[in-house]
């Protein structure tokens, strides 16, 4: 059985990608095969997420009865907290506020996914009363007061009064679980949350160095064109981040939709069964969760003894500390189809995207994968005695041996370990309502398209996306090497003098300096051995 593990939401994105993930733990089938105690502690009156949250003034809505707010500054009277009723009824209407269940909140209403809305304003499960803990020294929101720089971040979490609370906190979950397996850290990269994360991080670290850390380092998609010093703080907050977090964690992974992290900016990815718009952070944390929660399975599983430790041990070897992340969200199954004929249709690219902002790789090459898909069918094809199968797929008995088997197609040589689950990724409101018209009520594409028609389509779109499959790997890859040397060179071309005042708000300029060559040597992990003559040629350019 999976042993507990504490989760920190440590910023603004990290706060809207949690909402969603800790939305799609509800609701879990009767024959489930996730331990949901791993994310959930039980109280006297149900189940909340074993959290701790930080935010900025301002960045979370008061306590609602379909939401969560801020904790009450009177101390803690006990397990009082408990999820909220679930959506019943029909589905939500396009102009219906996500997490909204019919209660009065008085607050405003406004359009889904609104730019000005809070993550709590479609967080759809309640808060234990020590999760939330607000930062008050800096504004979510405003000209001023703003938490910008990692040197900010970190001098809050010099403060001993601050560090007493987080680790009250974090006293209160640890000490209540079973067997702590470790640390889920969803962190903001962009901005001052990445200071805090690197001290929260080396806390973890420090204090529980048994136990697994898990970093997820989080960006929304930036639209900074015309703001250059916003754009020269989000790299230099970046690669920081990437750095500390790494150091204090047995596995890192960036996450973003967000092509690029560099100073150069790039189109947001593209999928091809999801219209979201990228300027919303309800559509684009949605996406996040989704895969994030398929990511995470391997150390949740009911049948499994895995842990966040053999994860990451898995993966972290000869210094790669930092992992890359790619999913299928929707995974492209035919409805009716079996397993080793949906693979065999994506024998030449996996039908995945990468999510952590690296240029991607045409060519199929990892150290080692952890991959998860779910939401298929795992029963085998009949076949027909003395006929030959059609496909090596199709001769494999089980589920998990025809992914194995397609895996060491895709990518030979390299270490793969994969779970197949039949539960899917569950997507009933305040999921946004972004799928293509094509797919089922299951997330499925139908038999023949060419007999879709247009009437079809109308009727199709107006029913809701219940549940999706999806496809995630979280990836040991040579792709790395291009996010961590990019960022070298943008932090090159910067300097520190065009950054005075990111220097002035606590960074060092000898700190900053050896951050770079950490981040230098960090990228040289991921190269292949025939790319060792041009990163001799790179280095010498510098």
């Amino acid at each position: 059985m999976a042993g507990e593990a504490v989760t920190l939401q440590l910023g603004h994105y990290a706060g809207c990608v949690g909402a969603h993930w800790w939305g799609l733990q509800r609701c879990p089938p009767p024959d489930t095969e996730l331990n949901h105690a791993v994310l959930l502690r039980s109280g006297r009156s149900g189940c909340t997420p074993r959290l701790i949250a930080l935010e900025l003034k301002g960045g979370v809505g008061s306590v609602r009865s379909g939401g969560a707010g801020p904790e009450p500054l009177s101390a803690w009277r006990g397990d009082v907290d408990n999820y909220t009723e679930p959506v019943t009824g029909t589905a939500r209407q396009e102009g219906d506020a996500p997490g909204d269940t019919g209660s009065s909140s008085g607050a405003s209403v406004q359009a889904p996914g609104s730019s000005t809305w809070l993550w709590s304003d479609y967080l759809s499960v309640q808060l234990h009363p020590r999760s939330v803990y607000i930062l008050q020294q800096y504004n979510h929101d405003g000209d001023a007061g703003r938490l910008e720089a990692f040197g900010q971040g970190e001098k809050l979490l010099q403060d001993a009064a601050c560090v007493e609370e987080v680790e009250d906190r974090l006293h209160f979950y640890a000490e209540e679980c079973d067997y702590l397996q470790g640390f889920q850290v969803l962190c903001d990269l962009h901005d001052g949350f990445s200071g805090v994360g690197a001290k929260v991080t080396e806390l973890l670290h420090d204090e529980y160095s048994r136990k697994g850390i898990l970093t997820w380092g989080l960006t929304p998609v930036t639209h900074n064109k015309g703001d250059p010093q916003k754009n020269f703080y989000r790299v230099l907050n970046t690669a920081l981040g990437i750095v500390h977090l790494s150091a204090h964690s047995s596995l890192f992974c960036p996450l973003s939709l967000s092509s690029s992290l560099g100073i150069k900016p790039q189109p947001p990815i593209a999928f091809p069964y999801i219209n979201y718009d990228a300027s919303l952070n309800y559509h684009s944390s949605a996406v996040l969760a989704a895969a994030l929660d398929t990511l995470t399975v391997p150390y949740r599983l009911c049948s499994s003894r895995g842990s966040m430790m053999h994860l990451a041990e898995m993966l972290n070897f000869s210094g790669r500390k930092v992992v890359a992340a790619w999913a299928a969200v929707p995974f492209p199954a035919v409805r009716g189809h079996s397993l080793p004929d949906v693979l065999c249709a994506h024998q030449q690219d996996v039908p995945w995207k990468l999510l952590s902002s690296c240029r991607e790789q045409k060519v199929s090459r990892c150290f080692a994968q952890s991959v998860v898909l779910r939401g298929v069918c795992k029963e085998s094809p009949a076949s027909c005695p003395g006929q030959q199968p059609p496909s090596p797929l199709h001769a494999c008995e089980t589920a998990e041996q025809v992914l194995q088997c397609y895996l060491h197609t895709v990518f030979p040589g390299a270490f793969s370990a994969s779970h197949v689950l039949k539960e899917p990724c569950v997507t009933l409101p305040p999921y946004p309502c972004f799928f293509s018209p094509l797919l089922s009520k299951q997330g499925f594409l139908p038999d023949d398209l060419s007999n879709y028609s247009t009437a079809g389509n109308v009727e199709r779109s107006n029913k809701a996306v219940e549940s999706i499959p999806v496809l995630t790997s979280l990836q040991s890859s040579p792709a790395l090497r291009t996010l961590l040397s990019d960022l070298c060179k943008d932090l090159q071309k910067l300097g520190t003098r065009r950054c005075a005042s990111f220097f002035a708000a606590g960074v060092e300029e000898d700190d900053f300096h050896e951050a770079f060559q950490e981040l230098k040597t960090l990228s040289q992990c991921y190269q292949m051995g025939f790319e060792s003559g041009d990163s001799e040629d790179e280095s010498d350019s510098d």
